[in-house]
């Protein structure tokens, strides 16, 4: 009995880790296909588009948007061999113990059916009941005989079963190897694709360096138009919550004369609805353009060619093709839209006290007032002369309070 238990526990035991495998290697895949979907948005936004002219800065932070994904997509692809790798060695070890389990069955079954043949004829069971000393005895001998024969029939079906699990480990493995090989194979083109990008950028970098200040002073002339464009969005962020609260009917928010250095909305129930549901949907939300690669993140963070330079975002940037259309996130109500200094018009929509924010935008679609569904377009997304691309900065704002997008959209 305590054999059986023992092989059944085993059982159990490597049912579970292979189904915590195969989940692990799923997850490690999904990985690997979306950062090979992001490099090919990277190529498709940032470098599908010839003749076009870009600033030798715009160049190196392109080329460093590349390299990163494809440092990603390696140090992912390193990750699933090694995981293959440990799988094998488990089935290895798997199948060693079938074997050996498969051998004692084998042997035991000889054994049993040796003993079972020279016992065999029909006059020896005959004689075996025969000679019981009682009915008690005779009837024992024929549940004896019963109980054997369905013992052989179930070592019979046990030696089948785990003939059959070796099998099955042995079509794994094979297979198994093959994934390896191929990832391994992948990596190699990979690294030496990414040997040859890092060249190309040191090379400009080269570049960059033997004119330091001038392009320094470029990042610092980009820093201040940002955070002039951060600051502007600010104030109309904060214009527009006042004006909004001057012409609503609700009730003031109960904390805001604890935030007296915030402007918050007054929020009817059907806002804090909307604004509920936009909560229940962080890290959920659509993209802001159908296809995007994201060339300046939310907060601050120095300049990799600098780093005596540090940049700071209120938002995030976003490169896109050219004709592409600003969609909106989430459903709700144009509060504003706005022509910004230097740039092009910025369309600010409600959904309760959050504020999703989309600049430099032209061949609007919407206007003020308009109730806005998912994914419904906006406008065009304009090409920005300093970066000489199609760009637009999104943000996220609860009440007047600066959010990180990545935080809200689905794999930013």
């Amino acid at each position: 009995m305590s054999k059986r238990i023992y092989i059944l526990l085993f059982f159990i035991i490597a049912t579970t880790n292979a189904f915590a495998q195969v989940d692990k290697q799923k997850q490690l895949e999904q990985k690997r296909q979306n950062i090979l979907n992001e490099i090919k948005q990277i190529e498709a936004v940032l470098f599908k588009t010839r003749g076009e002219t870009k600033s030798l800065l715009t160049e190196v932070e392109d080329i460093d948007q590349r390299i990163s994904a494809r440092e990603n997509l390696i140090r992912v692809t390193n990750q699933q061999a090694n995981y293959l790798s440990k799988t094998i060695n488990n089935n290895l070890a798997q199948m060693e113990q079938l074997r050996d389990e498969l051998k004692e069955l084998k042997e035991d079954y000889a054994a049993m059916i040796n003993k079972s043949y020279k016992s065999k004829s029909q006059q020896s069971r005959v004689l075996f009941l025969l000679s019981s000393e009682s009915f008690l005895q005779a009837y024992k001998r024929v549940q004896y005989m019963k109980q054997y024969t369905e013992y052989r029939k179930e070592q019979g079906l046990t030696i089948k079963e785990k003939s059959d699990k070796l099998k099955d480990i042995n079509t794994d493995l094979i297979k198994q190897r093959k994934q390896k090989d191929a990832l391994i194979a992948e990596n190699k083109k990979e690294k030496r694709t990414l040997e040859s990008e890092r060249k190309s950028q040191q090379a400009l970098v080269a570049s960059l360096k033997k004119n330091e200040g001038k392009f320094a002073a470029q990042i610092r002339k980009k820093q201040q138009e940002a955070n002039r464009l951060d600051k502007e969005i600010d104030n109309l962020i904060k214009a527009a919550i006042a004006k909004a609260n001057k012409a609503s009917k609700a009730k003031p928010s109960a904390n805001k004369t604890s935030t007296a250095s915030r402007e918050l909305f007054n929020m009817t129930p059907e806002a804090r609805e909307l604004a509920n549901n936009f909560t229940s949907n962080k890290g959920k939300l659509p993209w802001p353009v159908e296809q995007g690669v994201v060339v300046g993140r939310y907060g601050t963070y120095k300049d990799k060619t600098n780093p005596n330079i540090t940049h700071r975002n209120s938002g995030v940037i976003i490169a896109t093709q050219e004709d592409a259309n600003a969609r909106a996130v989430f459903g709700g109500e144009v509060m504003e839209v706005q022509q910004l200094k230097g740039s092009n018009k910025a369309v600010m929509i409600r959904h309760g006290n959050y504020i999703t924010v989309y600049s430099n935008l032209s061949n609007l679609k919407v206007k003020k007032g308009d109730k806005i569904s998912t994914k419904q377009t906006l406008g065009t997304v304009s090409k920005n002369a300093s970066y000489g691309r199609f760009m637009m900065k999104f943000y996220v704002y609860k009440d007047t309070a600066k959010l990180n997008p990545a935080d809200w959209i689905f794999r930013m």
